[in-house]
């Protein structure tokens, strides 16, 4: 049996070795060194279904050290996953090829998420593993009861990212996490010892974790961990000693088996090292014939967890259908009626309110920043060690981990996951931000404080670019809106836009409403409409976003005093007004030659908006500390300037 296991191990080794050799790009050592503990994994406590690869109580299978994608690869074909054929495998790193660079996430595939730059597996385990408590208390355990394995290496562990999500993943206590850490003491650059002199196991242990060192390669060993782990009582990582690019005579235990082929002689040299007498891509039938087998296995496991199921399938069911239209249209009604200034956080706050009284699936959190973000309300129950009951996550100044959380939370059933952090917040959680956005997932992000509007903590928390930047972003709306009554729908539009991830910019300072009449068109929706004109025939139009609409309105009054007719464009979503029909475009862009912009920063991403004959009123450089009202003048973001500046436009 042992010398079965090894053979087995040697065929993951054979295949990721092949498949970087014929693509002359990749990185063989991690999936050689770690052959041994994912065959012990697969093959006696994995919990998984290829015949079924999103099963709701699969055991999940991230790989955070995704450089390795190979390994995970050969896992999903040789255990039977209909998404990664041999052909795929041979066609490693090729366009549209399922087996690409780093693991791209693909629903149904096996493929849990998408993982690349370094830590983020890291932390969208702790929100696979998070979403697991969460639905154990609210659907039950007979019916969620899994695990979450991550395989981190060195490189995941010296990310930032990495302490943040581990931290909180101990304090929450989440036992069914489990690292498999490939310590291999090497990187790119050679020994890690050229950076790094940490002590794991302190380290781990001060987050709350478990701490178990094996030998990678000893079966034993790593079978008797991952036995142990069956029964944790808080989250553990199993060092796993190992071997980069196990089996490789000249290369293995060498950084030159990290990121490139092992070349053609060495390849043969690792067969004959390993044994393995068969041409490049063979598996002979009687290996993969065992390896198929391991695959089935979690047929009958999950035959056995679907009679529980039938049981709760209405339960179930009726807690996964949100609804989300009638608190949102309730609250418009409240907006229309009240018709008071109020800062588009707290607009935020009280729609939030009516969402989480009807709905279960909505999980709230900030990075300890919930009084400011305005994302807790009273009806928000905590999620806490050892209560998992809630709905509402304190993450702690994490914001980057946060984010990546967030993307486990949404990854692995119909949560969705939001969270709140100030805007000029959002550089620490770009990369989260990104991943969701490339893996089409609904993820809200609470951005507060969006403007020189927050005033006096000055330059250092006043966002420029951080919208300019944000926006730049494929499949990702933000929405920056003007009053209430636009909050309300560009959260009705983020909740209703499933494969795409959604970040609400909300000001610090009180707005005035911009549109008292009640409608169930969500003209948010259209990214950007009319909301003012001062006359039939209009010579200028003035767009703006978010707290300038108020100052764009109140532009388009005084220029009317002079026999200047405009008018005035909110523009909440510039994503979905570029994906408007060319006619609704032409009807808001080309009525008039001169177009004027106002948002209080960058002004790079309006430009394309009011072209060679218009003036983008923006900020371009950092902000100032004092009272926001005197850093608008200071910037000449007052009526006055923007007035005085369109009249002279108006006359060339």
């Amino acid at each position: 049996m042992k010398k079965l296991n090894k053979i087995l191990s040697n065929s993951i080794r054979v295949l990721s070795m092949d498949a970087v050799q014929k693509a002359n790009s990749g990185h063989p050592g991690m999936p050689m060194g770690m052959a041994d503990v994912s065959t012990i994994l697969f093959k006696y406590f994995l919990k998984f279904n290829p015949k079924n690869p999103s099963w709701i109580n699969r055991d999940r299978f991230v790989l955070s050290a995704g450089h390795g994608s190979m390994l995970l690869y050969s896992l999903l074909y040789l255990t039977g996953y209909k998404s990664v054929k041999l052909r795929d495998i041979k066609n490693f790193r090729q366009i549209n090829s399922i087996c690409a660079g780093h693991p791209e996430y693909v629903q149904n595939s096996g493929i849990e998420t998408t993982t690349g730059p370094l830590g983020q597996g890291i932390s969208n385990a702790v929100g696979f593993a998070l979403a697991e408590e969460i639905l154990k208390k609210k659907i039950g355990k007979d019916i969620i009861n899994h695990k979450t394995y991550v395989i981190a290496g060195d490189g995941c562990l010296m990310e930032g990212i990495s302490h943040e999500a581990m931290s909180l993943a101990g304090h929450l206590k989440l036992k069914n996490l489990i690292m498999l850490f490939d310590n291999n003491s090497i990187s790119i650059d050679g020994p890690t010892n050229l950076a790094v002199s940490d002590n794991f196991k302190k380290r781990f242990e001060s987050y709350g974790w478990d701490y178990i060192e094996i030998n990678g390669h000893k079966e034993k060993e790593i079978f008797k961990a991952l036995k142990k782990v069956q029964n944790a009582k808080k989250p553990t990582v199993i060092s796993c000693k190992t071997k980069i690019g196990y089996g490789s005579p000249n290369k293995s235990g060498k950084a030159s088996s990290h990121g490139s082929p092992l070349g053609t002689e060495e390849t043969q040299l690792v067969r004959k090292e390993l044994g393995w007498n068969y041409k490049p891509f063979q598996i002979p039938g009687n290996i993969l014939g065992i390896w198929r087998e391991i695959g089935k296995r979690g047929e009958k496991i999950e035959q056995n967890w679907s009679k529980n199921y039938r049981k709760k399938k209405i339960k179930i069911n009726k807690f996964f259908k949100n609804d989300f239209i009638s608190p949102s249209d309730n609250e418009k009604k409240i907006a229309i009626k009240n018709n008071t200034s109020i800062a588009s956080r707290k607009s935020s706050e009280l729609i939030i309110s009516s969402l989480v009284k009807k709905n279960n699936t909505l999980i709230g959190g900030s990075a300890d920043l919930a009084g400011s973000n305005n994302t807790k309300t009273i009806y928000h129950k905590i999620i806490s060690p050892g209560n998992f009951r809630g709905n509402y996550i304190h993450y702690g100044v994490r914001e980057h981990a946060m984010c990546g959380i967030m993307n486990g939370l949404a990854l692995h059933s119909k949560l969705i996951p939001y969270g709140g952090t100030f805007l000029i917040f959002s550089d620490y959680c770009k990369p989260s931000i990104r991943l969701a956005a490339m893996m089409k997932k609904q993820v809200i992000y609470i951005m507060t404080h969006d403007s020189i509007g927050l005033g006096e903590d000055g330059p250092t928390h006043q966002p420029i670019e951080q919208l300019s930047g944000l926006r730049s972003i494929p499949n990702l709306n933000v929405f920056r809106p003007a009053d209430r009554l636009e909050t309300i729908e560009c959260w009705e539009q983020a909740l209703k836009t499933s494969k795409t991830p959604s970040i609400l910019s909300l000001t610090r300072q009180n707005l005035n409403p911009i549109r008292n009449k009640y409608s169930k068109i969500n003209k948010c929706s259209l990214g950007a409409y009319e909301i003012l004109r001062t006359n039939k025939h209009v010579k200028l139009t003035i767009l703006a976003s978010g707290s300038e609409v108020n100052l764009a309105i109140e532009t388009s009054h005084k220029l009317a005093k002079d026999k200047i007719y405009s008018k005035v464009i909110s523009v909440p979503c510039m994503e979905l007004f570029d994906l408007q029909s060319n006619k609704y475009k032409d009807k808001i862009l080309k009525e008039t030659k001169f177009k004027i912009s106002i948002e209080a920063g960058s002004s790079d991403c309006w430009k394309k908006y009011v072209g060679d004959y218009g003036i983008a009123f923006g900020i371009d450089v950092f902000g100032k500390s004092a009272p926001y009202k005197d850093i608008y003048k200071y910037f000449g973001l007052i009526s006055s300037n923007i007035a005085n500046k369109s009249k002279n436009l108006l006359k060339n």
